[in-house]
């Protein structure tokens, strides 16, 4: 017996039994679909993950200085040593599988300590004009720091060191997060793709020969920094090493001179920014200077002196002053930088330390530094003087912001010079004719007004807004700081003196290749002018040419001057200049 309550039931268990069967996969198809676009987002995901990950890591490693702040920014190229990373990392996920917490944050560590050395090795040279130098670097910064920060309030003091830690800790997160990523998602997949094989196989085909030094490797890939490290390793390994530091290093020439032949004049030693052989031998530069020229060529002559001049070579080219500085001062040939790195560290004898025993009160006159300079330690000035020192009230004009004749000025009125002053020899470095030779200061004829705050008038201030650089074409900038080179060199000779002095104008090395022309000499002029004429004749005898104009051949280089100088100052015959002295 069927009860009436069950046929609805019924009805439906036939209808279900009679009805068309329906493959089960068609029953599953929008499931399907769903998975389906799931999947091919998350693996879209992951390559956009990858891809933003390896950015980040090679970001952090060619990041370029922002000229002339302490910051950075981004640059296209690419990273050596990113490729390094990423083929380590390629070659753990294939030996590992799967990389480990620990391996994770040995990568990090890692490659955070070559983030923080690319931002020094970039920064360093914008903000101080050399490269890092953890000889001198490794005291002088927390000192620096210690000394900027307690000026500050409290919370200041407390506040920078808190906002550095978090920012190295936003640094290192950012990295392994990266490291992650690129391990887990990116090396899986290179792993099993053969055209990611390729590309991974010439990055480092590229970098390889970018480490070589093939220049054409460079506009694709950055400066690496690695050398750095090992370089500043081998300084302090040799350094502390004093054996290893003398094989390193020649030995000086004898500072055995007793400069009788001055007769207790002072010296002034000016190292004149970019000035080369290009200011003759170009014939434009030539002519577009020889009023300038002529015209200090007068002045000596009205000031009861003569000048004596020949061309040397420098041991740099376009830049580092330092290596052509510490060249002349030691005798030795510093163009290796290793080698200028090395010495500063010794205390070898220089003209400066020579001077001083010779009773002379020695200066050092620097108004390119704004910042401390750990180095005049080896240099050993009796007084040393920078553009703090000056208190310049006037318009800053250009990237050194006063001018070498106002430095000059400002300088004179600090350290007066009596008849009764102890005998002096004095160092400048100038810095106005750096590159980019821009904007030319204006020459002022009255230089008692230069000690104003206000230096110039507003036709000069006028004239100077009025001057456009060209980066495309420095040669006529660079031909106008030379000018104006001359024409504060006369001004400064015009000026009433309270005795006697030599002084010796040297070029410090070539302007760059887009002023000089590519294949340029590194020679440089250098101009000595005296009233002694015991002195001027023995400058004669080593190949001096009267005049402001110097001939070829040159005399040497940079470091055979040194001897030649204490040759032509000493009272007597000429020393055994070639003892080793170590």
């Amino acid at each position: 017996m069927q009860l009436p309550g069950n046929r609805p039931a019924v009805r439906r268990h036939r209808a279900a039994r009679d009805a068309p069967a329906v493959p089960a996969a068609a029953g599953n198809s929008a499931a399907n679909r769903m998975l389906s676009i799931s999947g091919s987002n998350a693996a879209k995901g992951r390559v956009l993950k990858s891809i933003v990950a390896l950015l980040v890591l090679n970001a952090f490693l060619s990041m370029t200085n922002w000229w002339p702040t302490p910051f950075v920014e981004l640059d296209r190229r690419l990273a050596p040593e990113f490729v390094l990373l990423w083929v380590a990392i390629l070659l753990l996920v294939w030996r590992l599988k799967a990389l480990s917490r620990p391996v994770v944050v040995s990568l990090t560590c890692a490659y955070l300590l070559l983030v923080i050395g690319r931002y020094f090795d970039t920064t360093a040279p914008a903000l101080f004009g050399r490269s890092i130098n953890l000889y001198w670097d490794s005291l002088q910064i927390p000192r620096v720091l210690w000394v900027t920060l307690k000026s500050y309030p409290l919370w200041i003091a407390l506040l920078v060191p808190a906002a550095l830690l978090l920012l190295i800790w936003l640094i290192y997160r950012s990295l392994r997060v990266s490291i992650t990523v690129a391990a887990r998602d990116a090396a899986p997949y290179a792993l099993s793709s053969r055209w990611a094989l390729a590309t991974t196989a010439a990055a480092v085909a590229l970098v390889t020969a970018n480490y070589a030094g093939v220049e054409a490797t460079w506009p694709l890939v950055s400066r690496p920094v690695l050398p750095t490290y090992i370089r500043q390793a081998h300084l302090l390994a040799t350094a502390w090493n004093t054996r290893e530091l003398e094989k390193a290093l020649p030995p000086s020439p004898a500072f055995v001179s007793d400069l009788g032949a001055l007769g207790g004049i002072d010296v002034n030693l000016f190292f004149i920014e970019s000035y080369g052989i290009v200011a003759f031998n170009n014939p434009k530069a030539y002519t577009q200077l020889k009023p300038a020229r002529d015209a200090l060529a007068a002045r000596i002559a009205a000031a009861g002196m003569r000048v004596v001049s020949a061309y040397v070579r420098s041991t740099t080219f376009a830049g580092g002053s330092d290596l052509a500085h510490v060249s002349l001062l030691t005798g030795i040939d510093t163009s290796d930088p290793s080698r200028h790195d090395l010495l500063l560290t010794t205390r070898r004898p220089t003209l400066i330390s020579l001077f001083h025993e010779r009773g002379y009160e020695t200066h050092g006159f620097y108004p390119a530094l704004t910042w401390d300079w750990p180095e005049k330690v080896f240099y050993g000035f009796d007084r040393f003087t920078d553009a703090r020192d000056l208190g310049y009230q006037g318009p800053k004009i250009g990237y050194w912001s006063v001018p070498d004749q106002v430095a000059l000025a400002r300088y004179g009125q600090l350290n007066p010079l009596t008849a009764a002053s102890r005998k002096r020899f004095t160092f400048f470095a100038s810095i106005t004719s750096h590159m980019p030779f821009h904007p030319v200061p204006p020459y002022q004829a009255d230089w008692g007004k230069l000690l104003s705050a206000t230096p110039f008038d507003e036709a000069q201030m006028a004239a100077l807004a009025a001057q456009k650089v060209d980066w495309l074409n420095m040669f006529p900038g660079y031909v106008g700081m030379i000018d104006y080179n001359y024409r504060w060199l006369a001004g400064y000779l015009a000026q009433p003196r309270a005795r006697d002095s030599l002084t010796i104008l040297l070029g410090d090395h070539q302007p760059a290749a887009n002023v000089t022309g590519e294949g340029a000499s590194w020679d440089v002029p250098v101009h000595i002018i005296s009233s002694r004429p015991e002195v001027l004749a023995r400058l004669a005898a080593h190949g001096f040419k009267p005049g402001l104009e110097p001939a070829l051949p040159r005399i040497g280089a940079i470091f055979d001057l040194t001897r030649i100088l204490m040759d032509a100052f000493d009272s007597g015959a000429a020393k055994p200049a070639a003892l080793a002295v170590r």
